[in-house]
């Protein structure tokens, strides 16, 4: 796993215990999962349009997609961490899709459902 994610992953769950009036992941947590879900919905919608307004040759919008990413990836994070999930579980999991066909996977996750 990335250090950058072992990290980050290390201070929200620190983050967690934390005072909500001086941590956001705190105050995040404290709000609860709707709250969490809600935010990654706005930061996803954010992503979204990002990448709908790309343009290569324009640095601004190859910097909106990267902030805007790692917002969804961060809020994300948060909510694993609210699940006791960690990115780790994440990581193994995409490391078991390698040479696996994505239609494959895909037709593979109706049959355990």
């Amino acid at each position: 796993m990335s250090d950058v994610l072992k990290e980050l992953a290390k201070v929200l769950e620190q983050r967690k215990s934390a005072s909500a009036e001086k941590s956001y992941v705190a105050s995040l947590h404290a709000e609860g999962l709707n709250r969490i879900l809600e935010k990654i919905n706005e930061e996803s919608d954010e992503t979204i349009q990002a990448a709908k307004e790309y343009d290569d040759q324009v640095e601004n919008t190859k910097k909106a997609v990267i902030y805007e990413t790692a917002d969804l990836w961060f809020h994300t994070l948060v909510m694993l961490s609210h699940l006791d999930l960690g990115p780790n579980q994440v990581l193994e999991e995409l490391k078991k899709r390698f040479n696996i066909s994505g239609l494959d996977e895909k037709a593979s996750r109706k049959i355990k459902r």
